[in-house]
């Protein structure tokens, strides 16, 4: 195995796109670009929580961060991947939104008005569709500990799914002992960095269950109405998301989302010992990050960046596609001349499922760390029959 570069400029397809966002922006200000540099009114506002994290998520950009990679305990930040977990099992046509799931009397004695709720009520079905309003909108340790139970037949099975989707998305400083965050004696942890890799995940491979599930300010849910305590709704415009996260035990935390234009900023804190302070700072925080920074757009989602080889498929090549906006982000009113290659380790073995992450677009800047992308491949390129094996030994022979 190797890695190969490809030179964004030997795409004819790309070159049309190339035209339509230059390379040549308005002119090079600043060799690092970061917070420090930032002054007068783009100044970083207060951010008093002992982790922080604030990325551009169509550029990867981390514009501020504080112990990202430190772990710590996530409280109901936990739910961001209950909710992962499920919604990767509809996407497989393993569960369904209509399915339902009994509330056991055990499980209604153990967690029954224990911290956030939905209330169900000892013996109840619910469906899956309820569950995930529950959980996502008023952050229900019920209806998670339903859901596991329903889905994965006790909450030590679900868990271990859950590690398991986060070895997949290469979260290294993060553990699931609980569905849903209840204390733990630090069983459970993550890092800022990790959640923020798993809320991308989540928005970018189900855009249409989160636009379904996430972002709403209120649930009634059997004559019982509350409200969402995300402290960015209703003050930010555009803010869709993610989770916030209490106890005692982890402070109070906030995986924050808003889109604006096309453009996403991903917000993490945590460690606070405030719900006021967390709710005012994340919200300057997250203003300062589209006040501060602006994009240069690269290439829509869905656009064809390139093709990558396949090794061992029904075809010997894949297309890579943009999962998301891809965008290169500088200090507002900045601009630099930037180059573009495509890096993959190859060739890639198949089989390879659409939408996998198999390929990284490589932006450079002068005098900044190059910013990373995701190319995603187009198309299923499953295992060569016997028809594809014998031409593609045919044209290796031939040298092609």
């Amino acid at each position: 195995m190797h890695y190969r570069f490809l030179g964004i400029g030997l795409t004819a397809a790309l070159a049309g796109l190339v035209h339509l966002w230059p390379a040549q922006a308005a002119r090079v200000a600043s060799a690092t670009g970061g917070p420090e540099a930032l002054s007068g009114p783009n100044a970083m506002p207060q951010v008093s929580a002992p982790i922080a994290l604030l990325i551009d998520v169509n550029s990867g950009r981390v514009l501020f961060e504080r112990q990202s990679h430190r772990r710590f305990v996530p409280a109901s930040l936990t739910k961001i991947m209950t909710s992962y977990v499920a919604f990767e099992l509809i996407k497989a046509g393993k569960l369904r939104l209509e399915q339902r799931f009994r509330m056991s009397p055990e499980t209604f004695r153990h967690w029954h008005r224990v911290g956030s709720t939905m209330f169900l009520a000892s013996e109840s079905e619910t469906s899956v569709a309820e569950l995930l309003d529950g959980i996502v909108t008023v952050s229900a340790n019920d209806g998670c500990v339903v859901l596991a139970e329903g889905v994965a037949g006790n909450v030590p099975a679900f868990t271990a799914m859950m590690n398991a989707e986060a070895r997949k998305l290469g979260l290294k400083d993060t553990h699931y002992h609980t569905p849903n965050g209840w204390m733990d004696e630090g069983e459970t942890y993550v890092s800022a960095a990790d959640l923020a890799t798993l809320s991308t995940a989540l928005i970018t491979r189900h855009p249409d269950l989160y636009r379904r599930f996430y972002g709403h300010e209120r649930l009634a849910f059997r004559g019982i109405e509350q409200p969402n305590h995300n402290p960015l709704y209703g003050y930010v415009a555009g803010a869709d998301g993610v989770k916030t996260g209490f106890t005692n035990e982890a402070g109070y935390g906030l995986v924050g989302s808003a889109i604006r234009d096309g453009r996403r900023l991903m917000m993490v804190v945590g460690g606070y010992d405030n719900g006021k302070v967390r709710a005012r700072e994340s919200r300057d925080f997250i203003e300062w990050g589209f006040a501060a920074f602006e994009a240069h757009p690269l290439f829509p989602e869905g656009s064809v960046i390139g093709t990558a080889k396949v090794q061992g498929g029904e075809t010997r090549d894949v297309g890579l596609v943009a999962p998301h906006p891809l965008a290169l982000t500088l200090p507002r009113g900045e601009g630099a001349r930037y180059s573009m290659t495509i890096r993959y380790r190859g060739p890639l073995r198949a089989p390879i499922a659409k939408g996998d992450s198999v390929a990284t677009l490589v932006v450079r800047v002068k005098g900044q760390v190059e910013t990373q992308l995701p190319l995603v491949a187009a198309a299923n390129v499953p295992a060569a029959g016997l028809a594809a094996r014998l031409r593609n030994g045919l044209l290796a022979l031939v040298g092609q």
